[in-house]
């Protein structure tokens, strides 16, 4: 039986609640990101200020700030009361830095 408002066969939904999750999600992801790029960033320093460590943590700062950017744009589309999809373009470009940044990570840990 379908979930509803109390009445058979119909649902309301609560435009309120998935938008804020999805906000919420988004802000958790870009702090995970954050500690992510902190920690790369601390271990290329750690090994030593060679040219290499100095690209990949120039290449990690990008990363980071390329994600920030895209979550920012997306938790303000959030806010409208029926938020629009995110695009494919936007979610290939999410995974992307996601695994870019995991690949520098490890790339520090050599």
């Amino acid at each position: 039986m379908p979930e509803g408002n109390g009445t058979h066969g119909s649902r309301t939904r609560d435009p309120g609640l998935q938008p804020e999750r999805t906000r919420l999600a988004w802000r958790r992801t870009t702090l995970a990101c954050a500690v992510a790029a902190s920690l790369a960033g601390r271990q290329a320093l750690y090994t030593g200020i060679e040219p290499g460590s100095l690209v990949v943590l120039a290449l990690v700062v990008l990363v980071w700030l390329a994600f920030l950017a895209l979550a920012h744009r997306r938790i303000r589309a959030m806010r409208a009361s029926r938020p629009p999809a995110l695009s494919p373009r936007a979610a290939a470009a999410a995974v992307t830095f996601t695994l870019a940044l995991a690949v520098l990570g490890a790339a520090t840990l050599r």
